[in-house]
């Protein structure tokens, strides 16, 4: 399995912390509003990259958390006359049914920042003490130049970063690179610190959460690219200074969506939510065509390409169910997945999940199956074969399909209806056909 890391900027082969076990941290949303069709992109390739690791016979502890304090939700929910727990409380239940509708593996845990505050105050108590923190006016700053690779992660030159930098008049920061670790405030949700009244800074709260529910290193820390730089990087730099450790061994981060083109962005007025994206096509198709491009690339959305990806996923899911149906006719059971193009899918989903040359697999895997169901002389053993690997494809991209199985008035309806065809009985045919697609057999 192989594996590219955005801290090395290399393609480097997996080697777990503990032998069989992978340990992985995704940076969930900020739960203020519905999410956009981009903020399933991470759920969607991380999620199959805990599945490919599962059919490699890991066990994968996987947490993504939520971000439930923000000025976003103090202000939503202000503006909605609630509260801001019942504003989240929403919006998480909203973005639960999102992932089940994609089919997403339940999570190890899910964290909230509200239920691990204390443990944030006292990672915050220890930076100050530890001297990589200081406290000004009920503020508390983390000081970037307490490490000594600041900046590594995202490859940026601090010279480059401070001129960068927008330095605030009256700024209360020994450094512009310096970040807010707690921020005195008398509005919204807070709590009490030994410096103010006050809540969290963004930074602090995933790498608290990293720690608490999966200790001082991980395997494998993810989310989108936009997060690389500061939100990754300041996240790193807190666990170098009071764990002495990267946070991660290895740094994946998935490509940006363009919607028509043009990225996506709210000043802009062009966003597709993810639960309108769910109303007016399936799920499954969502998920293949955000599956289509390699997850480290930027991936073009619009209706048309939404239309195409319904295409092809048609295709192959109607492929299937042919095979499956030529397979229960003649009582044949599926299994042995072991094929030629099982050993070149998975070849490629370890080359980095390079799904571009995996879906390639199974085009090819669906032309052969459509040539031997059709084949006058069928190898049903072939045939079988040939399923179960083109099911075991689906299943680690995370592609549910229907598990065909005939009871014996679908036999007769189906045998009623090749009569009705012989017979050149239209009619008849007709609605027998009708019933077998309402089965879910044609």
């Amino acid at each position: 399995m192989k594996i590219y890391n955005t801290k090395t900027l290399r393609l480097e082969e997996f080697r777990p912390i503990k032998e069989g076990e992978v340990k992985m941290y995704v940076c969930g949303p900020t739960v203020y509003s519905d999410i956009h069709i981009g903020n399933t992109r991470p759920m969607i390739v991380f999620d199959t990259l805990r599945r490919l690791f599962e059919e490699l016979g890991y066990d994968v502890k996987y947490v993504s958390n939520y971000t439930d304090v923000d000025d976003k939700i103090i202000n939503e929910a202000k503006k909605r006359d609630i509260s801001e727990l019942e504003l989240t409380d929403e919006m998480i239940l909203r973005v639960e049914k999102i992932r089940k509708l994609l089919n997403t593996e339940k999570l190890y845990k899910t964290p909230r920042v509200t239920e691990t505050m204390e443990d944030i105050i006292s990672f915050i108590d220890e930076l100050v003490m530890g001297g990589y923190a200081y406290e000004v006016d009920g503020d508390v700053f983390f000081r970037t130049n307490s490490i000594d690779d600041y900046g590594s992660l995202s490859n940026q030159i601090l010279d480059d970063l401070k001129a960068g930098a927008r330095i605030e008049e009256n700024s209360k920061k020994e450094s512009p690179l310096d970040f807010v670790l707690w921020k005195k405030t008398e509005e919204g949700i807070k709590w009490k610190s030994r410096y103010s009244i006050g809540r969290p800074g963004w930074h602090t709260e995933c790498v608290v959460m990293i720690h608490k529910e999966l200790g001082d290193v991980i395997d494998i820390h993810g989310g989108g690219k936009d997060l690389r730089f500061p939100h990754h990087e300041n996240e790193r730099a807190q666990a170098k200074a009071l764990y002495k450790t990267g946070l991660a061994n290895y740094w994946m981060h998935n490509g940006m969506i363009d919607l028509d083109g043009v990225k996506m962005s709210k000043s802009l007025g062009n966003i597709m939510k993810a639960k309108d994206a769910l109303e007016n096509y399936d799920a499954m198709v969502i998920r293949w065509l955000l599956l289509s491009a390699h997850y480290r690339q930027d991936l073009n959305v619009s209706d048309e390409i939404i239309k195409s990806s319904e295409t092809e996923l048609n295709k192959v899911l109607n492929s299937l169910r042919q095979a499956q149906l030529k397979l229960a006719l003649n009582d044949q059971e599926i299994k042995d997945h072991e094929s030629e193009y099982y050993g070149r899918f998975m070849e490629a989903m370890e080359d980095d999940m390079n799904t571009p040359n995996a879906y390639s697999v199974i085009f090819d895997i669906v032309k052969v199956i459509n040539q031997t169901v059709r084949s006058k002389d069928v190898d049903m053993q072939r045939l079988s074969k040939l399923t179960a690997s083109l099911m075991k494809m689906l299943d680690v991209l995370g592609i549910s399909y229907h598990h065909l199985t005939l009871t014996v008035e679908d036999r007769s309806i189906y045998e009623k209806w090749q009569e009705a065809k012989s017979q050149k009985d239209f009619e008849s045919a007709d609605k027998y056909r009708e019933i077998l697609q309402e089965r879910g057999i044609l």
